[in-house]
């Protein structure tokens, strides 16, 4: 059957709906690694204008991927809700999303799009498109706080250490904390994966919330089993995380599968019952990236936003508390510059929002990307109007462990100023019983308020 579109009197045909989808996306260095770009620009907009007309009953009917991952987005596909919308063509679910009133009714919905549909219509949607429809979503998710809500831009203190030291770790997380970041997660990188560092740095964390009585959640983004194995231990996980892709063998890759992430949420899940602080049922933190499969040699021919989108579905599948696409992190190959990665964070963001998930963004890059700070401001600043959920806090925008870079706590606490947003509800009352919010913006602490800060934290650096 195959797909046609004719421009200027050049005729294009594209074979099935993957490479349809792959011949319509936007250039990314590492769709044109894997051989599935468009040759031309006449072509990419052959395969937008094709692709504008596909109905979504399509997308059902021609999976791009047949796997593990593929039935499981299917079973959890609503059916009924779908029924209404069966009929839409790609071209009319992007007007539908540019519209408030029937964006209203597509987000209450959010099940009965899947994955490639998501995809699709972020293919034929230019930046803007993707800021305002994007805007329109919100998904609230409740752990130790709440997160989402109209109004609210989270931050995730990020305080890697290269060795692994608690005391600059946690060093960092005050700096972080006087900028008023860390709602979203105190959320470590660890440099080594044993057992005992894990446990280690959990307790570390908590001692730190538990001292200043923080309303947030803690987090070391280990391996999975490695974080089961510090909970048997006795460390307190509040948010599971795990890294996932869009392909059954890429995930494989990772180590990681359905059946062991359920099972692992439902311990996380189960620990909480003997532990206070907790609003809320939602406890996986969960981070994807455009360029994953590829790199795994797992992408089966499909083109990279459409594996993006697959990812997140398959984190929707564990309710998640915070999702995030590290969108710059995996390198030149598969995001060029900083064009690309501006364009690739704004569809990832997007697509995540319409698939209802509490959608973040690691605005990132990696030393060796034609990018640099102003194209990471840049996206920020697009991304924070496009309502993203969170965003990363790291010391001086330059992470010393994972050697990329990102955005600082100077950088959340800016937009926020800029955009008149706030902190999640419960953080930002703590900020304003310690004298750092007033008035609906950050203060300046006083010399006074640093010094009450650092030396009401002294137990949980040990001294």
């Amino acid at each position: 059957m195959g797909y046609r579109a004719t421009l200027r009197g050049e005729r294009f045909h594209f074979a099935d709906l993957r490479q349809l989808l792959a011949k319509s996306n936007e250039p990314k260095s590492g769709d044109e690694l894997a051989g599935l770009a468009a040759g031309s620009l006449r072509e990419r907009v052959a395969a937008k204008v094709a692709l504008a007309e596909v109905t979504l009953a399509e997308f059902v009917a021609q999976p791009v991927i047949e796997d593990e991952l593929t039935e499981l987005l299917v079973a959890e596909h609503d059916q009924a809700a779908f029924a209404a919308i069966a009929s839409l063509t790609v071209g009319e679910l992007r007007e539908s999303l540019l519209d408030p009133l029937t964006r209203r009714l597509l987000a209450a919905r959010p099940r009965a799009i899947l994955p490639e549909m998501a995809a699709a219509v972020a293919k034929i949607m230019g930046d803007k498109d993707l800021i305002v429809a994007a805007a329109g979503l919100r998904t609230v998710t409740r752990c130790r706080n709440t997160m989402g809500e109209p109004g609210v831009f989270g931050v995730r203190i990020q305080p890697n250490h290269p060795a692994d030291d608690t005391e600059g770790m946690l060093l960092a997380v005050l700096d972080g904390l006087l900028y008023g970041c860390g709602d979203a997660v105190i959320g470590v990188n660890p440099a080594g994966d044993s057992v005992a560092t894990i446990a280690g740095q959990l307790g570390a964390l908590h001692r730190v919330i538990d001292v200043l009585g923080l309303p947030t959640q803690a987090c070391v983004l280990a391996q999975v089993t490695t974080q089961l194995a510090a909970l048997e231990r006795g460390a307190p996980v509040d948010l599971l995380f795990s890294s996932v892709a869009g392909s059954t063998a890429a995930n494989d890759s990772f180590g990681v599968g359905a059946a062991l992430l359920f099972e692992a949420r439902e311990q996380v899940l189960a620990s909480h019952a003997d532990r206070p602080g907790f609003v809320g049922t939602q406890v996986v933190y969960v981070e994807t990236g455009q360029g994953s499969a590829l790199s795994a040699g797992a992408h089966h021919g499909v083109d990279q936003l459409t594996l993006e989108a697959r990812a997140q579905g398959f984190a929707r599948l564990f309710d998640p508390f915070l999702v995030n696409s590290v969108v710059g992190f995996i390198g030149p190959e598969y995001l060029a510059d900083g064009r690309q990665i501006r364009r690739a964070g704004l569809e990832d963001h997007f697509v995540g929002k319409l698939l209802g998930i509490p959608m973040g963004m690691d605005v990132c890059y990696t030393n060796h990307v034609d990018a640099d700070q102003n194209d990471a401001d840049d996206l920020l600043v697009l991304l924070v109007a496009a309502g993203c959920n969170y965003v990363m806090g790291v010391p001086g925008a330059d992470d010393v462990m994972l050697s990329y870079q990102s955005t600082s706590y100077h950088d959340a606490a800016s937009v926020r100023d800029l955009f008149g947003l706030r902190p999640a509800p419960e953080f930002q009352a703590w900020l304003a019983s310690r004298g750092l919010w007033r008035d609906g913006r950050m203060v300046a602490p006083s010399g006074g308020g640093l010094r009450a800060l650092y030396e009401s934290s002294r137990p949980a650096l040990g001294r």
